[in-house]
């Protein structure tokens, strides 16, 4: 599996939902997909799954806003 599919597979976990996968530029916090808390817990289960060190000051709302934003941002911090 790609990183891409990997990540993408985590904020569905996360996120509960699947759209993230079929729409990946979908606004995710706009949307109510994800939340702050669920967000945190996202933070945590990438830095488990994918060995990415990502904290909450790497976090940005609006960097993050969609499932290929945070592909992008991740792939900047491998």
């Amino acid at each position: 599996m790609n990183f891409r599919d990997e990540v993408l597979d985590v904020i569905a976990e996360v996120a509960e939902d699947d759209i993230v996968k079929t729409n990946p530029d979908v606004r995710i916090f706009d949307e109510g997909i994800l939340d702050s808390f669920a967000t945190v817990n996202l933070l945590m289960v990438l830095n488990d799954r994918l060995d990415i060190d990502v904290t909450i000051t790497d976090f940005d709302r609006d960097a993050w806003a969609t499932p290929n934003m945070i592909v992008a941002e991740l792939e900047q911090l491998r």
